[in-house]
């Protein structure tokens, strides 16, 4: 598996690899040292674990991406797209040809495209995991391949219809598919990954078929997408913390712990923004998007294109206390028991990894 260094990327990697683990295969994690340098100043539990060199039965390797470790990537991330994409090939390489054994595949995420052709050169399939849901891999595919209209220049605001997703206004849509991206490093990057998916052998998705049977239904005349998810913390599903593979980029805070533990099940909102999004005192209402269908409310923006402080308490209160507050619960409870009868024996997704393990192995054995 090659890992980009961040947690919200590595850990999904891991996730699957403890599955794949399950079902007799042995595994090895690569990311760079960046990566490892932040295990490492992180808790002890993931620090010790990354010292010894592996994380639950997950062999750990790790590479140069060509920069010092006090360098900061996010101040010029297309520069240091760029220069990772030169470097990591022929680092990745050299971690391949020093194994003992040959591998049977190797497993990489969108934000290292290049790994399918290192994969290529040493004569090993690869697969993509896709740690983002199916939909967004859809809009994507179909964005960079020009097989629908999208909002352009000469007319930004048009709404979009794609086959098993709802009719799209702009706000709903990605920042990376609009006119007004500013990331010409992460377009190069899903252009090249997209326009040349046919260098993947599998793409799995973190995601299951219960949650996104239409859009996954709606890309069979392209390519087989398989859902292997929910690749989350397992507490998320009802189960035990302790068996997570997950590991820690940062030290918690733990002021923000003990406030935590203080407050009744059900009464905070957690909100991320990702690695890479720049939020200034006036936020574009772009970056912002309220949860599919069901589960959560529509933030709006002002005619400036900016969401208020007053539009996100809004919405805040409207899903905690509002008069949909309870079925937006319920609804998300459901989909909880979805996920997990997605990923127990015999689930959607459990039968996709298990396809995928055979198809690995050469055997025709499915759970």
């Amino acid at each position: 598996m090659v890992a980009f260094s961040s947690q919200g990327h590595i850990n999904p990697m891991l996730r699957l690899a403890k599955r794949l683990i399950s079902r007799g295969l042995h595994v090895t994690l690569a990311t760079t040292d960046v990566a490892r340098h932040r295990m490492l100043s992180s808790s002890s539990a993931t620090s010790t674990a990354v010292a010894a060199g592996s994380v639950a039965g997950i062999r750990l390797e790790f590479f140069s991406d060509g920069f010092a470790l006090d360098y900061d990537r996010k101040s010029n991330l297309d520069l240091f797209m760029d220069s990772f994409s030169r470097v990591g090939p022929k680092n990745l390489s050299s971690i391949i040809h020093n194994q003992n054994s040959k591998f049977k595949c190797i497993i990489t995420n969108p934000f290292v495209p290049w790994a399918a052709d290192v994969a290529e050169e040493h004569g090993i399939p690869c697969a993509l995991l896709w740690i983002q849901p199916c939909a967004l891999y859809s809009i994507y595919y179909r964005f960079y391949n020009s097989l629908n209209p999208f909002p352009n220049i000469e007319n930004p605001n048009s709404w979009v219809e794609l086959p098993g997703l709802p009719i799209m206004k702009t706000e709903d849509l990605p920042t990376f598919v609009l006119p007004s991206n500013p990331l010409g490093s992460i377009t190069k990057l899903f252009s090249d990954l997209l326009q040349n998916v046919k260098k993947f052998k599998w793409v799995l998705a973190n995601s299951f078929e219960e949650l996104e049977n239409d859009v996954i239904g709606s890309m069979s005349g392209t390519h087989l997408v398989r859902a292997i998810g929910p690749l989350v913390p397992p507490e998320l599903l009802g189960e035990d913390r302790a068996v997570d593979a997950g590991i820690e980029m940062w030290k918690s805070a733990d002021d923000c712990i003990d406030w935590l533990d203080q407050r009744e099940n059900c009464s905070v909102i957690y909100v991320s923004f990702g690695s890479i999004a720049v939020l200034s005192e006036k936020t574009d209402g772009g970056d912002c998007h309220g949860a599919e269908e069901h589960v959560g409310v529509r933030v709006s923006s002002d005619p400036d294109g900016v969401v208020t402080g007053a539009e996100v308490e809004r919405c805040i209160e409207a899903v905690m206390s509002g008069p949909s507050a309870a079925e937006f619960r319920k609804n998300a409870a459901e989909l909880k028991v979805a996920a997990r009868g997605a990923v127990a024996g015999g689930g959607s997704s459990n039968r996709n990894i298990q396809m995928f393990v055979d198809e690995i192995i050469g055997g025709s054995r499915i759970q």
